[in-house]
């Protein structure tokens, strides 16, 4: 065998076996997936917004700290209300033809999961004040500012879109904070990320590995046996804060809240569950209940905690009083 003698034959052998291995390994299983998975019935493709949105996440290298994969582990579960899966991926295509598919997976959480940012956290305003500076809406947040996608104007047009920001991370005696396209296209893009729900009525799989559920009941004691506190940390502190005094100019105050300490919860339900929008002063809320699909006596722990906490001291709602109001809404927006 002459062949490890000749460098011709032996490089060119080589390269045909190379390429004979790709084609098996990587080319063919890659055009089965193809076959096999689409998109899920209700995705959407990307806008030109969010297209370009996805293209100033990937400059600005944010696969780095943050994942869109949620896997089959119970820890996981926060993150979306399903495992991810092969469908959810399927509508990627390459970037051109020498670029591959983004599909944004990440192999690292120094932030937390995208996969469904979208609904979990879907404030325009939060989402933009949050990237001109993370540290107003998460104190702990290590994540770097992204002012530059902001500029700053003396006299905003009627068109331009100003993020309200804390005095103690801007002067407003510079001007008002707009942000520019590229901002609201990223925030387009991060909106965009949902998790479509499976069709026919399939149901979700269970996550791997599940924790014993702990209850407590020390701040609801009406709610269903649920943790109050946990569930407004998780759907409400981002914006209201964990003191409940929120942000000026940005989010209100639960403390001391007419809405929130009113005799009776019909207002305050239906902000959680419709959302909100009649301030000037303050960004628009999004129907938080709606979104992250919250139940009755999860409604009914949260308000119960607020209604309960830093001073407020309004009656305890009874899950069957939230039942009903929130029987009357889904008339009502049908």
């Amino acid at each position: 065998m002459d062949i490890f003698s000749n460098h011709k034959r032996l490089y060119a052998t080589a390269s045909l076996l190379f390429l004979a291995l790709t084609i098996l390994v990587a080319v063919l299983p890659a055009l089965n997936n193809q076959n096999d998975n689409h998109p899920l019935p209700g995705s959407e493709p990307l806008t030109a917004a969010q297209q370009n949105g996805k293209n100033v996440y990937i400059a600005n290298g944010c696969v780095g700290c943050h994942t869109q994969q949620v896997r089959n582990v119970d820890m996981d579960k926060m993150w979306g209300s399903r495992p991810s899966i092969a469908a959810d991926y399927a509508g990627n295509k390459r970037i051109s033809t020498w670029v591959n598919t983004a599909t944004l997976m990440g192999t690292e959480r120094t932030g937390p999961d995208l996969t469904n940012i979208g609904t979990r956290q879907s404030s325009i305003d939060w989402q933009l004040l949050h990237l001109y500076q993370p540290r107003a809406v998460v104190h702990q947040s290590i994540m770097p500012s992204y002012s530059f996608l902001f500029e700053i104007k003396k006299h905003p047009g009627k068109n331009d879109i100003v993020v309200n920001v804390p005095d103690k991370y801007f002067d407003t005696a510079q001007g008002k904070i707009i942000a520019t396209k590229e901002a609201l296209d990223l925030v387009a893009y991060l909106l965009s990320l949902k998790q479509v729900k499976l069709p026919d009525g399939t149901p979700d799989p269970d996550f791997l590995y599940k924790r014993p559920q702990k209850t407590n009941t020390a701040s609801t004691p009406n709610a269903g046996a649920l943790n109050g506190v946990a569930l407004y940390t998780a759907n409400c502190q981002s914006c209201h804060q964990e003191n409940g005094e929120g942000l000026k100019g940005a989010f209100p105050p639960l403390k001391g809240s007419p809405v929130v300490n009113n005799d009776s919860p019909e207002l305050m339900i239906n902000i959680i569950m419709k959302g909100y929008d009649p301030r000037p002063e303050y960004g628009v809320m999004p129907p938080v209940g709606t979104n992250n699909n919250l139940k009755p006596e999860e409604v009914a722990a949260i308000i119960n905690h607020e209604r309960s906490s830093w001073g407020n001291n309004a009656r305890q709602i009874p899950v069957e009083e939230v039942q009903k109001i929130m029987d009357f809404i889904k008339k009502e927006t049908k």
